[in-house]
């Protein structure tokens, strides 16, 4: 295994690297689901919330399928985040991360016009934010791994013209159109079923991975 993977592993789900500023991240994540839950039993919109959780299960699937990656290769995930945190939830996710994804659908979704109609650049103003809220994504992450606390091991993956192309669509992109498709659903059924589809892909990748085959990533 390459050293980031080695430190990515090392005090993974280790409960005794948590730290105190964790306590106020739940609280602030808690209070803003809540505000957004009570703004929707007033109006019958809850797609804020929909948005968020879309984007968290859809990161959580990318995390899952980068731990696999590790297993299988026996070398390194796609990324790892071996850098100090409060805790390493998988190789490469933190629960620091973790907070920014829970949060990151919520924004978007508030930063769309009223119209979804309505047209930016052309554009259908929930793809024009979308391809806005990933290409800022895709400059932060280009310096966490150029300050080291993102690990990208291989080609394809990388700091090049056609690895930022591949992180910009996988990465981000398909979250935030993933979180589109889900708050166009025409009821709220089938808002909840799609959802529990993409939870439920990484939960029974997780109870395979993890839970018959032992792996630990």
């Amino acid at each position: 295994m390459t050293e980031a993977s080695l430190q990515a592993l090392n005090g993974l789900r280790d409960l005794t690297m948590l730290k105190w500023y964790v306590i106020p991240f739940l609280a602030l994540v808690i209070y803003i689901y809540v505000k957004e839950i009570k703004a929707g039993r007033k109006t019958g919109n809850f797609d804020a919330v929909f948005a968020g959780l879309t984007i968290f299960g859809i990161d959580f699937f990318n995390e899952t399928w980068n731990g696999w990656v590790l297993v299988l290769t026996t070398r390194s995930a796609f990324w790892t985040a071996p850098g100090d945190t409060a805790l390493r939830t998988m190789v490469g996710w933190n629960i620091e991360i973790m907070v920014m994804f829970l949060l990151a659908g919520i924004a978007w979704y508030h930063t769309l016009e009223e119209d979804k109609k309505k047209k930016i650049l052309g554009l259908p103003n929930p793809l024009f934010w979308a391809i806005g809220y990933s290409a800022f994504s895709v400059f932060v992450e280009w310096y966490l791994n150029k300050g080291g606390l993102l690990i990208w091991e291989y080609p394809f993956w990388e700091r090049t013209f056609g690895g930022i192309i591949q992180i910009f669509l996988f990465g981000y992109l398909t979250f935030y159109l993933g979180a589109w498709f889900v708050i166009t659903r025409k009821t709220m059924k089938a808002k909840i079923i799609t959802l529990a589809v993409i939870y439920s892909v990484p939960i029974l990748m997780n109870i395979f991975g993890m839970g018959i085959m032992g792996w630990v990533y």
